[in-house]
């Protein structure tokens, strides 16, 4: 039975299951040699040993084991975040399809092929353009369009002269006598050849034919302007000489004034050769005591000196009286400026102060024609904007021009305008919020080698570098130019600390910060105001004629001034030829005011950013390259 059983097996199965079949005497050769070469393989594979070969399925998941079969994904739930790391928008594809459809024109609807060659065309002239990444998201300022700029440049070109300007005789002698001494070639700047016109209402143009002729028949409204223009291009003169201009023409046609200045005389007459200072206060008042025709205001007590200055400068031949108010002065000087007996016509003043004396005295107020807001942009701030709009408000009803006028529109100041003067004229420059070319940008890597993220020890490098270059030059036989350097930073905290360390290295550096007092603020920055050169001996130095290095720990041609943006702002450092920006500016704008130091009215500059380890790289190399194409920030 057994037998019989064994006999319906195939052989096959039969030695599958027989696991000595091999050594027996059955003839199977075809199954012999199949066996010997699966044994044989085996035995080549255990040869190698596995941890010395590498793995094919590294980049690939493990397989799935039992019901673990792969899951189509889920769509992610909708939420703030669900729009994230996406390189396609979440939208339907049938919706998507729709879309495209309503983009398409006729003839690209039935060829979506060719709608799709259009596009890739926009996409990669979009990628030729300059786009400015990392400005264009903390765009703060307004944009000129360049189309405009190209208008305003052909404007421009057609003035040569201030002859071109009506301007009084007078004003015109004393600008080549006085206001613009020393200079070659006596000609207008690109905002005063805009702004000089437009204050006067001189264009010729449909509309200030309009202008004029109302003028005559004296329906004359409030007008307003809006001046921006670069930093250093002569904004000063520019809303000056028309004001001086209208203050001049309106004295002439004053009877009451006329009338007080015979009876004058003839007491002058009376009197004989008794000093006018010792009865002049017994005498009938001035009808131009404490009340000023033109008020200039501007933020800070130095820009006081400066504007007042240029307006001195001009009242010698031109004859008005221009007085400053600041903190710089005493009580007594502000009373004397104010309540002379001998009259005012212009004050240029800080809002604070001004608006203060107004309080108590409204009347000062009562007759001004005109009003400058300098700096409009720092003037019309939180901090400025209370004590600003209470003067404009008061001297509303008399006011006959208001001129803003500042370097940077920022986003807010031209929505401030848009609401508050809807209908302003907006003379801008073509070079507006753009940084002169004549202005060089260098960047300094703090945080390699040789400084190590120590900044005091780059800008004393950088200041040494700019000194030792100027002491290889004679400007004179024995003498050595003086370089005067401002240093820029974000905390006022950091001054101090950084003019200790630049004088612990030899430099004669200052702080300058908010805290300083007026008076000192003054003082520091006349030297860096003044346009005539300064020199040293060149004995101070040691070597030869050949190696003038600076002696160590001791810079004798060099002067330095540490400040914030304190002295960013209008001031004119026609000395500044170097600036150091120790921090990186958190704006737009707070770089063309700090840079703007540098390079003014056609001079050459250089400006120099230490860039540290947490700072702005890719804002710094934006500003940098619109320097270098000479194009406006953002």
């Amino acid at each position: 039975m057994w037998k019989t059983a064994r006999d319906s097996v195939c052989l096959i199965c039969r030695s599958a299951g027989a696991p000595g079949w091999a050594s027996s005497g059955t003839s199977l050769p075809w199954v012999n040699q199949q066996s010997a070469r699966t044994f044989a393989t085996r035995r080549e594979r255990r040869a190698t040993p596995s941890r010395m070969i590498l793995s094919d399925r590294v980049d690939r998941p493990p397989p799935p084991r039992g019901n673990d079969a792969p899951k189509k994904p889920r769509n992610k739930p909708a939420g703030p975040f669900s729009g994230m790391n996406r390189t396609v928008a979440n939208i339907p594809a049938a919706r998507r399809v729709i879309a495209r459809t309503r983009d398409l024109t006729p003839t690209s609807v039935t060829s979506p092929a060719a709608g799709d060659k259009e596009r890739d065309k926009e996409r990669e002239k979009k990628k030729g353009k300059r786009t400015f990444k990392a400005m264009n998201m903390q765009r703060s300022l307004t944009t000129i369009g360049y189309g405009l700029r190209t208008v305003l440049k052909e404007k421009i070109a057609q003035v040569e002269s201030f002859d071109q300007f009506e301007l009084l005789p007078s004003i015109k002698e004393a600008l080549a006598k006085d206001a613009l001494k020393g200079m070659v070639d006596i000609k207008p700047t690109p905002v005063q050849k805009l702004a000089i016109p437009a204050l006067l209402g001189q264009r010729m143009g449909p509309k200030m034919r309009r202008r004029a002729k109302a003028e005559e028949e004296g329906e004359v409204k409030r007008k307003e302007f809006l001046l921006a223009a670069e930093t250093g291009s002569g904004k000063t003169l520019a809303y000056l000489l028309p004001a001086i201009d209208a203050l001049k023409k309106a004295e002439a046609e004053d009877t009451a004034l006329h009338s007080y200045l015979e009876r004058l005389e003839k007491e002058k007459e009376i009197r004989g050769d008794q000093p006018l200072a010792e009865w002049i206060e017994k005498f009938e008042p001035n009808p131009n005591t404490a009340r000023p025709r033109v008020v200039v205001l501007v933020p800070t007590a130095e820009l006081v000196d400066q504007v007042t200055r240029v307006a001195k400068s001009i009242s010698h031949v031109v004859k008005f009286k221009a007085r400053p108010l600041s903190a710089n002065l005493d009580p007594l000087k502000i009373r004397n400026n104010l309540y002379s007996p001998m009259g005012v016509d212009m004050i240029i003043a800080t809002p604070h102060l001004l608006a203060s004396i107004a309080e108590s005295d409204p009347y000062i107020l009562s007759r001004v024609s005109h009003l400058v807001i300098d700096e409009a942009d720092s003037l019309l701030d939180r901090s400025f904007a209370p004590e600003t709009t209470a003067i404009v408000d008061r001297a509303m009803p008399t006011l006959r021009q208001l001129v803003l006028c500042s370097a940077t529109i920022p986003k807010r100041l031209d929505n401030y305008l848009a609401e508050g003067f809807p209908d302003i004229t907006r003379i801008t420059t073509p070079n507006l919020h753009a940084i002169p070319r004549r202005v060089q940008l260098g960047v300094i890597d703090v945080s390699r080698d040789p400084y190590r993220n120590n900044k005091n020890l780059a800008c004393a490098d950088a200041i040494y570098s700019i000194a030792k270059d100027s002491s290889r030059h004679d400007v004179a036989p024995g003498e050595v130019d003086v370089k005067r350097i401002m240093v820029f930073v974000n905390e006022r905290e950091t001054t101090k600390e950084v003019a200790d360390y630049l004088i612990s290295k030899g430099i004669d550096a200052v702080a300058l910060h908010r805290d300083s007092p007026e008076l000192r603020q003054s003082e520091m920055l006349a030297t860096f105001t003044t346009s005539e050169p300064m020199r040293v001996a060149k004995a101070l130095f040691e070597g030869d004629g050949h190696d003038n290095t600076p002696t160590r720990r001791r810079l004798p041609n060099t002067k330095v001034i540490v400040a914030t943006d304190l002295a960013s702002r209008g001031i004119d450092t026609l000395a500044v030829r170097h600036v150091v920006l120790y921090d990186v500016p958190h704006t737009s704008i707070d770089f063309i005011h700090r840079l703007g130091r540098a390079g003014r009215m056609g001079r050459r500059g250089r400006g120099v950013v230490l860039l540290g380890r947490g700072d702005r790289r890719d804002i710094v190399a934006e500003v940098k390259e619109s320097m270098f194409m000479g194009q406006a920030l953002v």
